[in-house]
């Protein structure tokens, strides 16, 4: 049976939402998914449509959701639906929500040495089966430094410091960089790399996604 995906994309242009969106469209269409994409946050207050579907993916940074909005998206969640998104698009998108941070798993705080760092990614062996087979990899990109929540399963890290700052007097730390959390039935998967469509579209990145983005969507038959 054909799963179904909603993308709800747009907020910031930095971080190329509508480009980013296209890559996922395309990326879930060869997963077997029928996809819907739209430009509103409206497209978040029909709780029973949003309950119909397997899958959600918020690529929106920096805008502001309404209650009745997030009630929706949580309701819809809890029920089994799958979250999956990337970079500020999901856990940077509603910076001034708190229920969205505790549902997604966390959210950007710095990305020290800006665009353009060089740091790498390292798979957390035998932590799922979306890393199985995948090895450390390195990125020039935004290294996002996230507030996490202690719940979620790290399936990848990268070390700070890389750039310099006052961050680097507490000494070398493993930022979660991939991780999957649960929302009542739901499955939810977030990965911070994602700053422009190119990074996207690498392959170990849209390896990662696409995995996340299945995963999630198994959440309404494996966890009722």
């Amino acid at each position: 049976m054909t799963k179904q995906a909603l993308i709800v994309y747009g907020g910031w242009k930095g971080h190329e939402p509508d480009l980013v969106a296209e890559v996922f469209r395309k990326t879930l269409i060869q997963s077997e998914f029928e996809v819907e994409l739209s430009d509103k946050l409206d497209a978040f207050l029909d709780v029973e449509k949003l309950k119909a579907l397997d899958l959600i993916i918020p690529v929106w940074t920096m805008g502001e959701i309404t209650k009745e909005q997030f009630n929706a998206v949580s309701e819809a969640v809890e029920s089994g639906v799958g979250l999956a998104g990337c970079h500020g698009g999901m856990c940077d998108a509603f910076r001034n929500h708190t229920g969205w941070q505790f549902m997604t798993g966390g959210n950007w705080v710095a990305h020290p040495g800006n665009d353009g760092t060089e740091y790498t990614v390292t798979i957390v062996k035998g932590s799922s089966p979306i890393v199985a087979g995948l090895e450390d990899f390195a990125v020039k990109s935004e290294q996002y430094y996230l507030h996490v929540d202690p719940a979620v399963e790290v399936l990848a890290t990268t070390r700070f410091p890389v750039a310099d700052g006052p961050h680097t007097a507490n000494g070398p730390v493993d930022m979660p960089v991939v991780w999957t959390k649960r929302w009542g039935k739901g499955n939810v998967f977030y990965n911070s790399l994602g700053h422009h469509a190119d990074i996207v579209e690498a392959p170990p990145v849209l390896t990662l996604m696409t995995r996340g983005f299945v995963w999630a969507a198994e959440g309404k038959t494996t966890n009722r």
